[in-house]
């Protein structure tokens, strides 16, 4: 709430008005319960009909790679545009939570914070494999161009940047902006039907409400679902690499179930006791290992790549958004358009968590912020990583030198080339099991705000009950796909994404009528005591 903004909206509503309480739980009617219907219905139906399930998926995404690839490819780009004019503009200077508001936070607790949002599974997961895989050709390389060739290795940091580093933070930046100003400034709750108050006004309350904040837990659910999946996938098969046997489905299943109920436990104990804990400890094994790779690895060329993949980014970015004339469709569709999926899906996350800690700042300083911090993570880490795995692999005789035969394990192989890799093939199993469980628990309380009515004090049982689905929908994700368990996943993000992002288009809208409104208004006070 704005605790003295003198924009705050005039409206008789508050958060959890509408929320129905019975068996302990306090829930928002009918956000919760047509959510809970809807994702409950899926994994019962996935259940008992894995095939059926798998194949309407599918279909549902081949239908949107032919249709709305275009689509897709402009959003990222269009709300890059969108937070670039928002920054340099004289809105820049609006600050969340009224003029006099002070930032909760310091500027480098506040910037730690980014810094903590910026990693996780994903960089596990795909640090050392991305730029492999598009180098040496595993699905495709980007733009077609010949395979380990110089272009190759160039494209190969361009492309994985180009999906890591500005692209999903502007998407974030969009969310984390409107929810940080309606909720701050303006007065209204921290849910996603409050974007939409100078579109539609008091109908936020009513069914157009109820139906933005239900895409925008499925949205949610189904893009946490995917992180757990991919985490669960390689935490698996490199337990499976250090114990000397393949993992597959069944053992991937078994740890997200244990810890689905590691991640209940921390949410439980709330988010100082749990999620903060857990958070902290992860920044600290993450930040070390990046310290060895950059140490042990190809330092010098981990250096210069750093900076020479800066500009090779930018260079490339055109031709990387074109959508047209591409000789390497399926790459496109299976990498690039899924990532703009997947971080569309991940956007009331990872919004509403830097909308929380971003009162006090100005729209020019949240906008350099949320963009900036996370890129320079992605750069470094994507590099130290991806030199080092194309390094091994032109190595001769090495675990990488037969290419990737499983995506989940180039981490690993990555590591067992390197000194110490006991002791760093542990630290990576134990941080990606910490980045699942602080996933599922951070996800489930930004699920349980949203179905509350945008009250941030409900009931840990409702909590509980999101984090157990979130296992349950990973695990019947995993289940349905068998042995094309991306291919699953990639199909119910992409799904399940679209709806959102018509939702992420009219927020861009929404926020810039009311940061307008916010400018007149105080250009009249101004005049007014002339």
């Amino acid at each position: 709430m704005t605790d003295g903004s003198e924009y705050t909206y005039d409206t008789g509503h508050k958060a959890g008005d509408n929320n129905i309480r019975f068996i302990g739980l306090d829930v928002h009617n009918p956000v919760f319960f047509m959510s809970a219907a809807i994702v409950l219905g899926f994994v019962g139906i996935s259940l008992a009909m894995p095939n059926t399930v798998r194949s309407v998926l599918t279909d549902m995404k081949d239908a949107t790679l032919i249709n709305l690839d275009w689509f897709f490819a402009l959003i990222p780009t269009t709300m890059l545009i969108f937070c670039a004019g928002l920054a340099v503009s004289s809105l820049g200077s609006i600050r969340l939570g009224g003029p006099k508001a002070e930032p909760e936070f310091g500027f480098f607790s506040w910037m730690a914070m980014l810094f903590a949002a910026g990693i996780g599974i994903g960089f596990m997961f795909y640090g050392a494999a991305e730029p492999l895989a598009f180098y040496t050709d595993w699905f495709g390389t980007p733009l077609d161009v010949a395979p380990e060739s110089e272009e190759a290795r160039r494209l190969a940091f361009s492309a994985t940047l180009f999906h890591w580093c500005l692209s999903p933070w502007g998407i974030y930046a969009v969310i984390g902006l409107s929810l940080g100003y309606f909720a701050h400034s303006r007065g209204l709750p921290m849910t996603i039907r409050s974007i939409f108050y100078p579109l539609i006004g008091e109908r936020i309350w009513g069914w157009p409400g109820h139906i933005i904040d239900t895409l925008a837990v499925i949205s949610t659910v189904f893009g946490l679902a995917t992180t757990l999946g991919i985490g669960a996938t390689q935490a698996a098969t490199g337990v499976g690499f250090l114990a000397g046997f393949e993992a597959g489905l069944t053992e991937q299943v078994l740890l997200i179930m244990v810890m689905t109920v590691l991640a209940g436990i921390s949410v439980w104990r709330g988010v100082d006791g749990g999620v903060k804990l857990l958070s902290n400890l992860n920044m600290i094994i993450a930040f070390l290992l990046l310290l060895f790779v950059i140490v042990f690895g190809p330092t010098v060329s981990i250096f210069k790549g750093i900076f020479e993949n800066i500009g090779t980014y930018f260079t490339d970015a055109p031709a990387l958004i074109n959508w047209t004339g591409r000789q390497d469709t399926e790459w496109f569709h299976g990498w690039t358009i899924f990532y703009w999926a997947w971080w569309i899906s991940w956007s009331p996350f990872v919004g509403m968590f830097i909308a929380r800690i971003s009162r006090g700042r100005t729209v020019r300083t949240f906008v350099s912020a949320v963009l900036l911090v996370p890129a320079v993570i992605s750069i470094v880490w994507f590099t130290a990583f991806g030199t080092t795995a194309i390094d091994i692999f032109n190595g001769a005789d090495t675990a990488l030198s037969g290419g990737i035969d499983q995506v989940s394990l180039v981490l690993f192989q990555m590591l067992s080339e390197m000194p110490f890799f006991g002791v760093t093939a542990f630290a990576s199993l134990l941080l990606l099991l910490v980045f699942i469980v602080t996933s599922a628990d951070s996800g489930a309380l930004v699920v349980d705000s949203i179905t509350a009515g945008g009250k941030t004090t409900s009931p840990a049982l409702q909590r509980l009950f999101w984090v157990y689905v979130l296992g349950a929908l990973a695990s019947v994700l995993l289940y349905g796909g068998g042995r094309s368990t991306l291919k699953s996943l990639q199909s119910g993000i992409i799904a399940t994404a679209t709806p959102f992002a018509l939702v992420l288009l009219l927020a861009c809208g929404s926020l810039l009528l009311g940061l307008l409104d916010e400018k007149r208004s105080a250009r009249k006070a101004a005049q007014a005591t002339k």
